[in-house]
């Protein structure tokens, strides 16, 4: 029963439906009709998190202290189990009071500095495609985005020089993501020497979200922003250990950098919630603690599974570069259908899920996000399962 007097707020109204809610129950009717789902479309890694990460959960779950309310600005042990990662890391020194903030994952805390720095109507730099809390928070706090459309003939980097001098002095706050969700893109580090001289000159708070930093491959090296000279005079820098510890259910992630900009973060955060659950801490710490021996093996996984479905979908018409972070491949529809559509049509004719591009942004259209999130088995059964329902990518129209 509803009451036609009570109305959202209009920052709801302001939203599109969250695409992973909407999949969510595409997924739920398709199972009702008895489909075998295949699910590539959320970054949700499979398998549990590394053992000796749920053996400390457990061993603090012993201990009565545990069980009650955490600090607001985390333990002062994953605080510096934090700064000790960057360190060992990126050779950033960073101050574990101050400089690091322990979040409930990622996506809140991306959401959460958007409602404590954008007042209604500042103008904010948003990639798109991006991921949706970087434009999302902002409209939630009643910004107005700014949309850097990425092209791939441009390797899907921000092209700081086609910004207008105009927007430029306007901007506020410009968020990016480099390996990128969805693009899978990466950035030398060049690009983010620019990007902070770029923020420098205009008086713009970066906030760069370095989420896949340990899915590389190959020998690449992701850049943390905190490298750059001065960056950390005017951004912070986001980080989960959803993906690279199989921990997404954990929700535990941290942000790094500016200590006033952090600052500012925590105060909100002190208004809305009591922070992450002490036994999390404790495991995160674990995990930021592991030999490097674990996150080769990540790695490994994650570059094998690429590899193999890269060469399924060439086999399928699909020239798909050889990506060097992320656990996604950002693959183009054919021609003639839209994301939206492509990941319906797939989705009912074969039971497999993937992401339709538009939902990271208008300049996600005419792509799909397919996550590495199964074992080579369930991807080979995926490609399969394209392969006969004639799902092809060709020159002319799909049908």
């Amino acid at each position: 029963m509803s009451v036609n007097w009570i109305s959202r707020a209009d920052r709801l109204k302001a939203l599109p439906t969250y695409v992973f809610a909407r999949l969510d129950e595409l997924k739920a009717r398709a199972r009702e009709q008895g489909l075998d789902l295949i699910d590539l479309g959320m970054g949700n890694p499979d398998g549990f998190a590394p053992e000796p990460v749920i053996e400390a959960a457990i061993e603090s779950l012993g201990k009565p202290q545990t069980h009650g309310y955490p600090p607001f600005e985390g333990t002062a042990s994953f605080r510096r189990a934090i700064t000790n990662w960057y360190k060992r890391c990126y050779d950033v020194d960073l101050d574990p009071d101050s400089e690091a903030l322990p979040l409930l994952g990622s996506k809140e805390g991306l959401t959460h500095l958007a409602l404590a720095y954008i007042n209604p109507g500042d103008l904010v730099l948003v990639p798109s495609p991006s991921y949706p809390p970087h434009f999302r928070g902002p409209l939630i706090a009643g910004g107005k985005i700014y949309p850097l459309m990425l092209k791939a003939e441009k390797d899907w980097l921000i092209e700081l020089s086609a910004i207008p001098e105009e927007v430029a002095r306007q901007a506020k706050i410009l968020y990016f993501n480099y390996p990128s969700n969805p693009t899978t893109a990466t950035a030398p580090r060049e690009f983010f020497e620019e990007v902070v001289a770029f923020a420098c000159h205009y008086e713009i708070m970066l906030v760069h979200d370095l989420c896949y930093a340990e899915l590389a491959f190959d020998g690449y090296q992701p850049t943390s922003l905190l490298q750059i000279p001065g960056a950390k005079e005017i951004g912070v820098e986001f980080h989960t250990l959803s993906k690279t510890y199989n921990m997404a259910g954990w929700r535990v992630g941290f942000v790094v950098g500016n200590s006033d900009i952090i600052q500012g973060l925590r105060t909100l955060k002190t208004n809305l919630d009591y922070g992450i659950f002490a036994a999390i801490q404790t495991a995160a710490e674990t995990a930021l603690q592991l030999p490097d021996s674990h996150i080769k093996q990540v790695q490994d996984r994650y570059r094998e599974r690429r590899d193999f479905l890269i060469q399924g979908l060439a086999e399928l018409g699909w020239n798909i570069p050889l990506s060097k972070a992320t656990m996604y491949l950002w693959v183009p529809c054919p021609v003639g259908i839209n994301s939206a559509d492509f990941a319906l049509d797939v989705l009912q004719k074969t039971g497999v899920v993937v992401t339709p591009g538009n939902a990271f942004g208008e300049g996600g259209e005419g792509y799909v996000r397919i996550s590495l999130i199964a074992d080579r088995d369930r991807l080979g059964e995926a490609l399969l399962r394209l392969k006969q329902a004639g799902i092809r990518y060709q020159p002319e129209v799909f049908a």
